[in-house]
């Protein structure tokens, strides 16, 4: 694999030889030497997502085939929590609620449709631009397409490289990538495509993800906080499509999960989808280990606080089995579901110095915790009102008496569903009308045992919660854009 990942590696580097670098101006390169940021000055944020990850497909969460060394490593250097959630089970609502800090029940986005942000919706990066910070995505977006308002550029993203569109995203191979730095554009607001020759007619000469850890390390070292003269931090939001499938592979040839060599499984007796579902997560855990190392090497390490998490549970397209590798691990469900393997993820957080080593963490959180805690890192106030919390005083081991007394999502491309946890309670109504069903968590953490009848008063109070959960959308419930409902594979 790692010949692969090289040669990967070197085509990119050929790109942002000729563009990124030139994109991201070189006169924003650090002064060299161990300079510890100053305790007055502001971490850089560095937000890892992958796509379509489960709970249990790390080591750390107690996968034992797929190798993840590097992402191990992380959780025993920094803080596990093993009750995180996503902000849906799809990615463009749970990818909006973490941009927002609203659940979606309050969210704009609450299904995989063409839906884009408006200009009233404050992204955390428009917050931390405020707050000073250089910001940066590279990878996946699904929050708006081109010639509306919820391009990267008009949500607080000072550079882009990536995929608008979360249908495109599935092509590991694409020829072309958005792209967009206001310092090298033809016009003001200029926002273009970036082709890849390679992979015209067919070739597969560049995998993108190689590509979007190639611009990571070249984002970390260009825009290195200088800490000498004007210290400016950075928030990096790489949003990564392993493990997600290449859908449309996936029907034309029964493998849709998309990776550049099967190794370090080549030799295993598994069927070529899960060897390759496997490679794909190693792999991902590799650019892990590298841009970790990168911050070591440009001397931030203790001055960058990283987040790792899953946009929602795991997915059975592309011809993979989640059952295979147990990648919701104990959880009942899978990407599409609100029982727990649907939508509780991994959250891995590291901050040398800050954050205890080798700390687990029970806390009930989610995705629209992380908006007000970039606030609290970046000492700005966050935007009122919020269902978010801020987890920074529990990732620096202090005191926390804010809890969150409930969290709640809903799912429309299946009708209307809901969910709500409450402390160890989860509830799920499946259908419009149905009965809640419930769940304790502290005792039956797979959801098997359906308690409602033997706890009214629990039903009772999260109905009483269910009546003011949400307000009423004009988007939703909408059909799915032309492009997501023309793959079924997507609605399965």
């Amino acid at each position: 694999m790692m010949s692969e990942l090289s040669r990967g590696w070197r085509w990119a580097g050929r790109y942002f030889l000729l563009g990124l670098v030139v994109m991201t101006g070189l006169g924003a390169i650090a002064q060299p030497g161990q300079v510890r940021v100053p305790p007055s000055r502001k971490p850089s944020i560095l937000f890892i997502l992958a796509d379509d990850l489960g709970y249990g497909d790390l080591g750390c969460y107690g996968q034992t085939k797929i190798k993840t060394p590097n992402l191990d490593r992380m959780a025993a250097e920094g803080m596990r929590f093993r009750d995180f959630y996503a902000g849906s089970t799809v990615c463009a609502p749970s990818r909006c609620t973490l941009m927002t800090g609203l659940n979606t029940g309050h969210a704009l986005i609450r299904g995989n449709a063409l839906v884009a942000l408006r200009p009233q919706d404050l992204t955390v990066a428009e917050l931390l631009k405020q707050a000073g910070y250089h910001t940066g995505l590279i990878g996946k977006w699904g929050l708006g397409n081109e010639n509306t308002t919820g391009v990267p550029q008009k949500k607080g993203f000072d550079e882009f490289l990536g995929y608008l569109d979360q249908v495109h995203a599935h092509d590991y191979y694409t020829d072309h990538l958005w792209r967009y730095d206001p310092r090298t554009s033809a016009k003001p607001g200029y926002d273009g495509q970036m082709t890849f020759p390679e992979n015209q007619a067919g070739k597969q000469g560049l995998y993108m993800d190689d590509l979007f850890t190639s611009a990571a390390l070249n984002f970390l070292r260009i825009n290195k906080p200088d800490q000498f003269n004007n210290y400016r931090p950075f928030f990096l939001y790489l949003s990564y499509t392993i493990p997600h499938a290449n859908n449309e592979e996936g029907q034309r040839t029964g493998n849709g999960m998309q990776v550049p060599t099967n190794v370090p499984y080549s030799d295993q007796p598994w069927p070529a989808t899960e060897k390759n579902k496997a490679a794909m997560i190693t792999r991902l855990d590799t650019y892990v280990g590298r841009l970790m190392d990168r911050l070591k090497d440009l001397k931030i390490d203790d001055s960058t606080i990283i987040f790792f998490t899953s946009d929602n549970g795991p997915h059975q397209e592309g011809g993979v089995d989640p059952k295979f590798f147990q990648s919701a691990g104990p959880l009942r469900g899978i990407k599409r579901d609100l029982y727990e393997g649907g939508i509780r993820v991994p959250l891995i957080v590291r901050w040398p110095g800050k954050i205890k080593e080798g700390t687990v963490s029970d806390r009930i959180s989610a995705f629209w915790d992380f908006l007000p805690t970039a606030a609290d890192i970046a000492r700005v106030k966050a935007p009122a009102p919020l269902d978010g919390l801020s987890l920074l005083p529990a990732l620096l081991g202090k005191p926390q008496t804010n809890q969150h007394d409930f969290l709640y999502w809903e799912f429309h491309e299946r009708g209307f569903q809901q969910a709500v946890r409450m402390g160890d309670w989860k509830a799920v109504r499946p259908k419009v009308g149905a009965p809640l069903e419930l769940y304790n968590l502290k005792t039956d953490e797979g959801e098997k045992q359906n308690v409602a009848v033997q706890n009214p008063e629990i039903v009772a109070k999260i109905e009483d919660y269910l009546k003011t959960a949400r307000t009423e959308s004009d988007q939703w419930p909408v059909k799915p854009a032309k492009p997501m409902a023309a793959k079924k594979a997507e609605e399965k």
